[in-house]
């Protein structure tokens, strides 16, 4: 836990308490001092309860790790729900993953192939727009590789399949980003279009600059988190940028890690005879990516989210310099 200090900090019924009261006053939710007491063992267990299970599933053979770390990442989302929302659950219908898979696998199938599909209600489209402001999630279905192409960290290994899909457009804390003309023909768009497309998901352009080779936006602050369109690199701290039009799904890279662990999790479990061949056997492509991005995920996730609550806590000025 101690890779992760804020979550360690609010690890006591006071600590808690006094952060949820926090919020719940910024949100000027009623009675927030009973609402934070009332809530503080459930959010303190959620946070805990979560962080075994990611250093488990660290730690586990690969077999049962998708479970595991489908299962910690669901319990921290799950203690930034109720930062925001103090009457969660409301209803048994949010108790649901909010996301189908194919209950059979077809022949020759593959993992990059698979698609799942978003479900009206459950966790997902919860959290989608509680936590990320998705009231209408972009898409009905989606297929892994799509969403694999969407982290950052899968870039090195993609890149010595096929080009890859995203570019690097700044750094983090920086209010400048830079994108490449070329974009213009994937986008099949005009300078003035792609501007008018992506400002929708960044912070007021204070000024712009366009010549023959680049398009660079100077912004009024910087983006300084993985929200969506842009994505972060937690190694280099570089923001990168779909490069094709197929992949401008503007959605939080916590919904794409969520949706890849759902299916790897109902894979394991019910999909014994093709885990089991491909743990054994490694026989294709779908090997190295589940591996690489199993690794990826079980240290990003907990991360950004520890991330989105300490931006809940330096709002009320409690936090570091």
């Amino acid at each position: 836990m101690s890779d992760y200090p804020l979550l360690a900090f609010l690890h006591s019924q006071q600590t808690a308490q006094t952060y949820l009261q926090n919020s719940y006053q910024k949100l000027k939710i009623e009675n927030p001092e009973l609402k934070g007491f009332e809530n503080s063992n459930p959010f303190m267990y959620y946070l805990d309860h979560g962080l075994q299970f990611y250093q488990i599933g660290k730690e586990t053979p690969l077999l049962a790790k998708p479970v595991l770390l489908f299962y910690g990442m669901t319990h921290l989302l799950k203690a930034c729900l109720l930062t925001k929302r103090p009457e969660y659950p409301e209803s048994t219908a949010l108790l649901s993953h909010g996301v189908t898979t194919r209950k059979r696998k077809k022949k020759n199938y593959t993992f990059l192939e698979d698609e799942v599909k978003i479900q009206k209600t459950g966790l997902f489209p919860y959290f989608a727009e509680h936590l990320y402001q998705h009231q209408n999630i972009p898409f009905e279905k989606i297929r892994m590789e799509d969403l694999f192409s969407l982290i950052p960290e899968m870039s090195s290994i993609f890149s010595f399949q096929r080009e890859t899909s995203l570019i690097p457009v700044g750094s983090l804390n920086s209010n400048v980003l830079t994108f490449p003309n070329s974009i213009l023909d994937s986008f099949h768009v005009t300078e003035k279009a792609f501007i008018n497309k992506i400002k929708l998901y960044l912070p007021e352009i204070d000024d712009m600059d366009i010549d023959q080779h680049s398009i660079q936006l100077k912004l009024t602050k910087s983006i300084n988190k993985t929200h969506g369109l842009f994505f972060i690199h937690m190694e280099n701290n570089k923001i990168y940028f779909p490069k094709v039009r197929e992949l401008f799904s503007p959605i939080s890279e916590v919904m794409v890690h969520y949706l890849l662990l759902y299916n790897l999790s109902m894979i394991c479990r019910y999909e014994t005879e093709w885990w089991g061949e491909l743990l054994a056997t490694k026989f294709d492509l779908d090997y190295p990516l589940i591996v690489h991005f199993l690794s990826i995920t079980s240290k990003k996730i907990p991360l950004i989210l520890e991330s989105e609550l300490m931006a809940i806590f330096n709002e009320k000025g409690q936090g570091h310099d």
